[in-house]
């Protein structure tokens, strides 16, 4: 099959059709060996439904949430499936039609609805007070597991049941107005996590914050009960802060890229009265630069010295490590931020030819490695290199005014939704995993990317998208490898049934799928929980 074939076949309406619950355990029809270890549950989010009534969603990343999970059981596999409660699917099911605003879809209310109200509130806020849809990941905050966006809130589910039990605002228990869905877990079970405080809170900031391992109380109170504030950096620019979809992490810092893709502020609290989306209110300034900050873990001090890189858009961090006094982080950059365009249903439904010609340009993702030298001495003139380590080509140059000039190291193109083994986490590693993409944002592969050697492996199976791959440990593991990969399959021939794949973590062979007899969903991405955990 041709490459212009296999494009034209991914644009079919199967990515934005509407998805079904599977709210009982279904068995799946295992092939292979699934290893006996392997005892848990996968659990994924993402969109799942796309229109509601007469009305539809604008943009793929706004679909109403989905939670689907696979329980390996001694061999067997069951499938689920529920849509997230959310007050938003609450409210858009009870009206027969999309009622709460996402960020590509704004919605007006009836004209028999009172809009003076309306304008009332926004005016008051400045910021609006965003939907519950929480599509994008799964946070686990002590022992409890929240569906979450990038919004203020997020909503507790049950991870066996899949059901929605209560709704939390992160502005009861911390200030701020939006979070990443990507938080970091260090080896005692905290949660690490950032978010943004905008107008309504005094001078605007970012907010890193720590959730502890313990914070689940016999009383069943929110688990961010507990939270604490570990630091805050100011914004550069007051009504323009940087976009951030993760962060990084290593043993004694906090990695924050405050990157040249911003949020106008002012456009987004005045978007519904000039008739556009929040998500255009994202802007990506070519002629900026990209700041880095090193916070301290233990402190919460910021590292003073100035690094900074040339402008590039990021969504998701790799991993992170410290070694001979360097800080070293990995992540996946674009030059632009078109990405987020190309997923307007409109331009998904474009045929091969348009789509092709629209979307020219498109920024491919590339995987980088910055590394950041911490010990710098007074006497080196400017103008030097100070990387001295020799397994990467990255450079960090200081400069006259004592600041450092980072320019990357690439590993890899077109690979997207990076996984590791999370034992690895901010600690020196040698594989990633990924979705790899080519011809267009739409995954085709699974790949395993070896930093060392800088080869990789792939799997690939024809007429078939795959999901983030997800790494899980075996219980004797000795090397970083020894594991497996698991990823939820789905694909554009109505034929063939969707199905979870799972490969041999170190000869990136497939050894187990489990066939789904019902629809699944393209997802975002999850986590697996371990048995003696759920």
């Amino acid at each position: 099959m041709s490459v212009r074939a296999q494009l034209q076949l991914s644009m079919l309406s199967f990515f934005w059709r509407n998805g079904v619950e599977t709210p009982e355990p279904l068995k799946a029809d295992v092939t292979g060996s699934i290893p006996p270890w392997l005892q848990g549950t996968l659990l994924r989010n993402g969109p799942g439904l796309f229109s509601v009534g007469n009305t539809s969603y604008k943009h793929w990343f706004d679909g109403m949430a989905l939670i689907h999970s696979f329980t390996f059981k001694d061999g067997d596999v069951f499938y689920k499936s529920k849509f997230l409660k959310s007050e938003t699917y609450k409210k858009n099911i009870a009206a027969n039609r999309i009622v709460v605003s996402e960020f590509g879809t704004m919605v007006y209310p009836d004209p028999c609805k009172n809009i003076f109200s309306k304008a009332f509130s926004y005016l008051m806020n400045a910021i609006p007070d965003f939907t519950d849809n929480n599509l994008i990941n799964i946070i686990r905050y002590g022992e409890d597991y929240y569906a979450s966006s990038e919004v203020n809130y997020i909503n507790q589910i049950d991870p066996l049941t899949l059901d929605t039990l209560e709704r939390t605002n992160y502005r009861n228990h911390i200030a701020i107005n939006l979070a990443t869905a990507h938080p970091h877990y260090d080896e005692e079970g905290n949660t690490y996590n950032m978010g943004t405080a905008i107008m309504n809170f005094g001078k605007p900031k970012y907010v890193i914050f720590k959730v502890p391992a313990n914070a689940t109380d016999k009383e069943k109170k929110p688990a961010l009960g507990k939270v604490e504030q570990i630091c805050s950096i100011p914004f550069r620019s007051t009504l323009y802060p940087s976009y951030f979809h993760s962060f990084g992490m290593t043993e004694n810092y906090i990695i924050f890229v405050e990157q040249a893709f911003k949020l106008d502020i002012l456009k987004l609290a005045t978007a519904y009265f000039r008739d556009v989306n929040w998500g255009s209110c994202l802007k990506f300034d070519k002629d900026d630069i990209t700041l880095i900050h090193l916070v301290s873990r233990k402190t919460g001090k910021t590292v003073s010295t100035k690094y900074y890189a040339d402008p590039f858009v990021i969504f998701h961090h790799i991993n992170a490590y410290e070694e001979d006094s360097h800080v070293v982080f990995d992540l996946i950059t674009y030059q632009d931020s078109n990405l987020y365009d190309m997923f307007y249903i409109h331009n998904m439904k474009q045929d091969v030819d348009k789509f092709i010609e629209t979307n020219k340009d498109f920024s491919r993702p590339t995987c980088q490695r910055f590394v950041l030298p911490l010990n710098i001495d007074k006497e080196t003139p400017p103008d030097t290199n100070l990387v001295r380590l020799q397994d990467t080509t990255a450079k960090a140059v200081l400069k006259k005014d004592g600041s450092i000039y980072c320019t990357p190291d690439t590993i890899f193109e077109g690979l997207e939704l990076p996984g590791i083994n999370y034992k690895f986490n901010s600690k020196k590693y040698r594989y990633f995993y990924g979705t790899r993409v080519e011809w267009s944002p739409y995954p085709s592969k699974i790949a395993k990317v070896d930093i060392a050697t800088r080869t990789h492996q792939v799997w690939i199976e024809e007429e078939c998208y795959p999901s983030e791959p997800v790494f899980v440990a075996s219980p004797d593991a000795v090397e970083e490898d020894d594991g497996v990969i698991l990823s939820s399959v789905v694909s554009f021939n109505p034929q063939k049934p969707p199905f979870l794949v799972v490969l041999d973590a170190k000869s990136f062979k497939e050894i187990a799928r489990a066939t789904i007899d019902t629809a699944v969903h393209m997802d975002l991405h999850g986590l697996f929980i371990h048995e003696k955990s759920t």
